[in-house]
């Protein structure tokens, strides 16, 4: 598997980004999306990686920067015939090390709360991603979960 910064222009993530913003509305209502759309994502406060085998295009994620030691995880999101096969954990785990080198101390995210969003929540966990409250921006909802992890 090869992750690499990824301009958003290939048609292939463009489709991946399609589908997880489908997939955020088909679970939440509207003012519970938190997902950044293709124009959202190509901000200059956020870095876009994808993951490859060859040709193939397993899934992303991304980091927003909120201030120079605190970073937030954005779009992850798996391919279907990719699923738990270690794509997300892999990108994750690219993603944190990433954050370690900019020198950020905190990582923090927001997730779903309904059932389709358990298994990244238990990623979450299992890399040392702690339960808190609204960061940044956000405010209490009933459709999100927030995590941090202190770098």
């Amino acid at each position: 598997m090869k992750i690499r910064v990824d301009d958003l222009t290939g048609k292939a993530i463009q489709a991946l980004i399609q589908e997880h913003m489908q997939g955020m509305h088909e679970d939440s209502p509207p003012e519970s999306v938190h997902a950044l759309d293709l124009e959202g994502l190509k901000k200059p406060e956020i870095t876009f990686w994808s993951a490859w085998e060859g040709d193939e295009l397993l899934g992303c994620g991304a980091i927003k920067e909120l201030d120079k030691t605190h970073g937030e995880i954005k779009s992850m999101r798996t391919a279907k015939v990719h699923l738990r096969k270690g794509v997300a954990r892999s990108i994750l785990e690219h993603m944190i090390a990433v954050a370690k080198e900019r020198g950020y101390t905190r990582l923090s995210l927001e997730t779903g709360s309904p059932e389709s969003f358990i298994p990244a929540v238990k990623l979450y966990e299992r890399l040392g991603f702690a339960h808190c409250g609204p960061f940044a921006d956000y405010t209490e909802d009933p459709y999100s979960i927030f995590m941090t992890k202190e770098l």
